[in-house]
């Protein structure tokens, strides 16, 4: 267990000092384009509530719905993988995951724990622009239950980096499979209530969402943050995404063993 953790401790710093090499591309990531998109979403918003001649909507006030639009933007972009997701495909396409798979470690845990490392970075410095933001115009914002929701989110992330491994499992077999990213994460960005409050879905809709886990990446933390949900629903999230976390893995696991056999016998 101590060389498990030392390990992984070992390739979350390899995250960490990896992305952080090129500090204009970490700035836009964890800080402009979240802001960027917040404040495109906050216009439309207030555009909306102009239009209805209404301080509410759907049992919400305006204020309400900025809030959950500016810390959405920032949790949102947190809580998805697409980069590690691509250097997992491309170490199986290029063969140079033979450079792994030869160590004593996982292919899974190795770029597990970067992704958490480089998470957590962003997680800290980026989360300061919506807090800032919010409490500047009183926004609805409760931060006593900010460290349930980091524990969310970052529960959420393993999902997550489980579902990027699965596509990346597939370029074992097609040639195009990053398409699979592109229509993978625009599925989440709508299901995990990113796009737009799970609130205003009709209720079939709003019940079928909140049982899958995607609605613990956006949804349910910043809903709790902002005082849309309750704790139970966020034990509730938990639940969800340890039952999308097994369903998954347990997919992984077959197509990485069927994958790996075949890339075996052919080479890269």
């Amino acid at each position: 267990m101590r060389q498990f953790l030392k390990r992984n401790l070992a390739f979350a710093k390899l995250g960490i000092q990896t992305n952080l090499e090129y500090r204009f591309n970490f700035f836009i990531d964890a800080a402009v384009q979240p802001a960027i998109t917040g404040l495109i979403e906050v216009f439309l918003w207030l555009a909306l509530f102009a239009a209805v001649k209404s301080d509410t909507l759907n049992g919400f006030s305006k204020e309400s719905y900025l809030a959950y639009v500016i810390w959405s933007s920032f949790i949102g972009r947190v809580a998805i993988s697409w980069m590690y997701e691509h250097l997992m495909m491309e170490e199986i396409e290029t063969g140079s995951i033979n450079a792994i798979i030869l160590r004593p470690m996982t292919f899974f845990e190795y770029y597990l724990s970067q992704l958490l490392g480089y998470k957590l970075v962003v997680y800290v410095c980026s989360i300061l622009v919506p807090l800032c933001v919010a409490l500047y115009f009183k926004l609805p914002t409760d931060l006593s239950r900010f460290p349930l929701v980091t524990l969310l989110v970052f529960y959420y992330l393993i999902f997550i980096h489980a579902m990027s491994f699965l596509t990346a499992c597939f370029a074992f077999f097609l040639n195009r499979v990053r398409s699979f990213t592109l229509v993978k994460n625009f599925t989440i960005y709508i299901m995990s209530g990113e796009l737009f409050p799970l609130d205003l879905l009709p209720e079939f809709w709003k019940n079928l969402f909140l049982k899958l886990p995607f609605s613990s990446g956006v949804y349910i933390p910043v809903g709790y943050i902002t005082g849309r949900v309750g704790t139970d629903m966020v034990m509730q999230g938990f639940i969800n995404t340890t039952i999308g976390l097994i369903v998954v893995l347990a997919i992984s696991y077959l197509v990485w063993r069927k994958g790996l056999g075949s890339y075996s016998g052919t080479g890269a």
